[in-house]
């Protein structure tokens, strides 16, 4: 059973890919994860504002004692607490090269062109065989429009093409008024891939103290139906890799991406509650699933159910609204 793939132009020998979390921040999870089977690893981002923050303080030490007023220094951000600072950083990425065989993808996450992205070059640099442009943001100005929010992304990913030799993913999260045609204009722009998609974590409320706190809750299998329906769109229409994130948990939800296109599902959140192990399952499970229906590779199967290859491809968008609703029976009419 042939289960290798092609991301970004590189060869993976399955679709099974970690992607960015504590355990892609640290070299021993690395060495979990490539010895349980993941075909490819994603670190965790380099955010902008660190990286802004980073380039403020030395301004500041820069400034000292030249004519300028010390209170002001006030006004500069601290310096934020990440997991991993930009030298870590890059030193993870070296040491991951040294002592993996797998792909290593580093990752920037930001929404602003700026001299932050000088940090692409420096990934590049330091090994990494790829990189995720994680573009994170919410579009809470009412003053900025879709129009100008999604000109601002071609110029990011233009920017960070010019500043790299290496393979650029752009991982995305859904809310966009026409993503099909973003999507194109990204790929158009330098982008080698998309992931999709970005998970928006939710701010919560605290009762007690009455401020909002950040809350985390993992992602579950019914997520994936997403970037299911995206991929299925997208696959054979425009020139990029698809990789598929958010809510993948199980080998069945591996298998429905790869029918609808994607080359690579990626996943975290089931890694961090049953550990680097379930990639073993994984795979395991999807062999059988293959063998059984008589594929001999997972390239026979990819994109055969998207929009394009699917006998239904009104299934992928307004029909399927209606027959969603029509399936339903309340449990007095069953």
């Amino acid at each position: 059973m042939d289960l290798s793939t092609s991301y970004l132009g590189l060869a993976l020998r399955s679709p099974l890919v970690a992607s960015s979390c504590p355990l892609t921040g640290e070299l021993d999870g690395l060495r979990r994860l490539e010895d349980a089977g993941a075909a490819a690893v994603v670190l965790p981002s380099l955010f902008e504002e660190q990286l802004t923050a980073e380039s403020y303080e030395v301004d500041q030490l820069l400034d000292t004692g030249v004519g300028s007023f010390g209170e002001a220094l006030s006004y500069f951000p601290e310096q934020l607490d990440y997991r991993l600072g930009p030298d870590q950083y890059l030193e993870l990425i070296r040491a991951a090269k040294q002592a993996l065989d797998i792909p290593v993808i580093g990752s920037l996450n930001g929404t602003t062109v700026g001299g932050w992205l000088d940090h692409a070059r420096l990934i590049q640099q330091a090994g990494a065989d790829a990189l995720e442009l994680n573009v994170y943001g919410v579009a809470a100005d009412p003053e900025v429009g879709s129009c100008e929010l999604e000109q601002s992304h071609r110029e990011l990913v233009s920017a960070v093409r010019r500043s790299v030799e290496i393979p650029v993913a752009v991982k995305l999260g859904p809310f966009y008024t026409a993503f099909a045609h973003l999507a194109r204009e990204l790929v158009a722009c330098g982008a080698d891939g998309l992931v999709l998609f970005n998970r928006f974590y939710q701010p919560e409320l605290d009762l007690e103290t009455l401020e909002v706190t950040p809350h985390l809750v993992l992602s579950r299998s019914e997520e994936m139906r997403l970037p299911l329906r995206w991929i299925g769109i997208l696959r054979g229409r425009i020139a990029a890799s698809l990789a598929a994130t958010t809510g993948v948990h199980t080998a069945a939800d591996v298998l429905k991406l790869l029918l609808a296109g994607a080359d690579v599902t990626m996943m975290a959140s089931v890694l961090l509650e049953e550990g680097p192990d379930h990639l073993r399952r994984l795979e395991r499970e999807m062999r059988a699933w293959l063998e059984e229906r008589e594929y001999a590779s997972v390239g026979q199967l990819r994109g055969s159910v998207s929009q394009q290859a699917s006998s239904d491809p009104a299934a992928f968008e307004r029909a399927n609204y209606m027959k969603v609703l029509r399936s339903y029976s309340s449990p007095g009419h069953l």
